[in-house]
């Protein structure tokens, strides 16, 4: 009975590591913003903030920032 329950607990513990994840993207450019978003899937935290930040850009006519958030 305590194998079966380390076992739960062990797969609900691994299964909670992953999560469904959004990159919510602002673009501002001449003083007007524009808000997107993209879904990431299920993944770690870590994993979703950096494949969102990966988008964050910023140039002389505008920027882009993006935030990786939890669904």
């Amino acid at each position: 009975m305590k194998k079966l329950i380390i076992a739960v607990a062990a797969v609900a513990f691994l299964a909670s590591c992953k999560k469904d994840y959004v990159c919510e993207c602002v673009s501002t450019a001449g003083g007007l913003s524009v808000t997107t978003t993209a879904d990431l899937g299920k993944q770690k935290k870590d994993d979703a903030e950096t494949t969102c930040n990966a988008g964050d850009i910023t140039t002389a006519g505008g920027s882009i920032a993006c935030t990786a958030k939890e669904k």
